[in-house]
């Protein structure tokens, strides 16, 4: 799908859960972040992926918790799924930090273990992982890049300034 901070891919299983997704036009990006057994036999390319194409278009016109409707399927270790778990309802235009998110996951000392999980996050966009800050406020690190980063914060904080698609 075009966005306006470039193209977006989704890997959907057959039930409608994301498997994988960022701002990529590359199937195997997404396809080497899906955990270990999640993986599809095989790929089909679909231009319309119904409740998902339908989310990922109305978060970039403006409606920016859109994607929280969407279910997600991903495996880490307990730790790891729970930083996804919680990441899901961290609030557009609220952003934490590394140390806010260990803590709301449940282990306050674990900081480097939830920047981690993100870091490993394969469903982006779906599990907002953009939305975690380094402590004094910089952005820190992002698969997608840190002007696509930049951007969505931005458009979290501002949500109709920025809509389109």
């Amino acid at each position: 799908m075009d966005t306006p901070v470039g193209p977006f891919t989704a890997i959907v299983a057959h039930d409608g859960a994301v498997l994988a997704s960022g701002w990529t036009s590359r199937v195997d990006e997404l396809v080497a972040r899906i955990g270990t057994g999640l993986a599809p036999d095989q790929l089909r390319s679909a231009a319309e992926l119904g409740p998902v194409t339908e989310a990922v278009h109305a978060y970039h016109a403006g409606e920016v918790d859109a994607a929280a409707r969407i279910p997600v399927r991903q495996r880490s270790g307990a730790f790891g799924e729970q930083v996804w778990s919680v990441l899901r309802d961290v609030p557009p235009g609220q952003p934490v930090t590394y140390t806010e998110l260990a803590a709301i996951a449940g282990r306050p000392t674990a900081v480097r273990a939830a920047a981690s999980a993100c870091a490993r996050n394969a469903a982006a966009l779906f599990v907002p992982c953009h939305r975690v800050l380094r402590s004094g406020g910089s952005l820190g690190g992002f698969q997608w890049g840190l002007t696509v980063k930049r951007w969505l914060l931005d458009h979290e904080r501002h949500p109709g300034a920025r809509g389109g698609r």
